[in-house]
């Protein structure tokens, strides 16, 4: 098997893979495509969560960050959170997952927009190659888009709030 083969893989750059939630097997193809870091953004009780996945990737040498984002609930402190794990392991070949790649999607194309300035247009045929965000997720885009493009255009201080 391959990464590949990972539920809604979608390799985004060369050092940034995104999928669903791999298999127990699919984390040895996950370390020996090179991938450094796991972070996860499932909740522990999400169906087809692995309950000891993070002492699994440890036995595997990778590190591993677990932000649980609730479906119902994406919050701007999740997206911070995540944001700073992008930054803390930037040059480190990521790989970034959930149950079925949508929060990570979503996450991935904040992240892609305002922290390395991609166009809006130019970040989202890869979140709509995984679904097209239903309203609730398509709100906390929208809302954080236009709270970042207040604050960087104010050069507010507070615009250092997402950690890029």
């Amino acid at each position: 098997m391959a990464v590949d083969d990972i539920y809604n893989f979608l390799q985004l750059t060369e050092t940034i893979g995104t999928a669903g939630q791999p298999t127990v097997e699919q984390f040895s193809d996950i370390q020996a495509a090179g991938y450094q870091v796991i972070i996860n953004l499932a909740i522990p009780t999400s169906p087809k969560a692995l309950p000891q996945e993070a002492n699994l990737v440890a036995e595997l040498g990778l590190k591993y960050i677990a932000i649980p984002v609730e479906w119902e609930h994406p919050s701007l402190t999740d997206v911070q959170q995540f944001f700073a794990a992008m930054q803390a392991n930037w040059g480190q070949k990521l790989f970034v997952h959930c149950i079925a790649n949508m929060r990570v999607s979503a996450f991935m194309y904040l992240y892609r927009v305002i922290c390395e300035g991609m166009k809006p247009e130019q970040a989202q045929p890869d979140l709509h190659r995984i679904w097209t965000p239903n309203f609730t997720w398509q709100q906390l885009i929208e809302q954080l888009i236009e709270r970042y493009q207040s604050l960087h255009s104010a050069n507010s201080p507070d615009s250092t709030e997402f950690h890029c």
